[in-house]
């Protein structure tokens, strides 16, 4: 379930003032305090609250030319059934060995074996090469990383109290912040 916010437009660019076709969007809340001058002056220019995030998303030219800055992206642009990409930061796990970071087998339980359990083994040959080579799974951080999940399928729109009911997992915990495209890589329908 994604609740779609109020995602205030807070600039259109063109190809004939910037080169490329986009919308720049921003959302949450943010104090007045904490936001610096230069956006400051960004966002009023729009007439736009200052949001926690913004983030930008190229679109073709007829659809830029539907917004305006100081307007709002709802839940209306989707649809049941379509497919779409959700993007988010994975849950952290923080530091992990090789079993929980790359599926690797644990050692015997028992008979012979002395302290070594859970250890990776070996992680290179000998003198020659004399080195570990690059790309060798071993123990490090897990998690907490930007993850996109493609072609997930909207299953349900509630647009009275702004939620995307999308079948499939999410990625994030629960709360996170998520961005919502179309599916690139959507198969069309036979």
């Amino acid at each position: 379930m994604v609740e779609v916010g109020d995602n205030r437009v807070t600039q259109i660019k063109t190809d004939e003032t910037d080169g490329y076709t986009s919308v720049q969007v921003t959302f949450g809340a943010r104090r007045a305090s904490r936001v610096t001058k230069p956006l400051a002056g960004h966002l009023a220019k729009a007439g736009v609250e200052a949001g926690e995030i913004i983030r930008e998303f190229r679109i073709d030219a007829a659809k830029a030319g539907e917004l305006q800055p100081g307007g709002t992206l709802s839940v209306d642009l989707f649809e049941v059934g379509q497919k779409i990409d959700v993007q988010g930061v994975t849950i952290g796990k923080g530091y992990a060995g090789t079993i929980k970071r790359h599926h690797f087998a644990s050692g015997r339980a028992s008979h012979g074996n002395s302290r070594s359990h859970n250890v990776p083994g070996s992680i290179g040959m000998a003198q020659d090469p004399g080195r570990v080579f690059p790309g060798k799974r071993m123990t490090g951080h897990l998690g907490d990383v930007t993850r996109t999940v493609q072609n997930l399928e909207i299953a349900k729109i509630d647009a009275e109290r702004k939620l995307l009911l999308v079948k499939g997992a999410i990625p994030g915990s629960k709360g996170g912040k998520v961005i919502v495209t179309p599916a690139v890589k959507a198969k069309a329908k036979a």
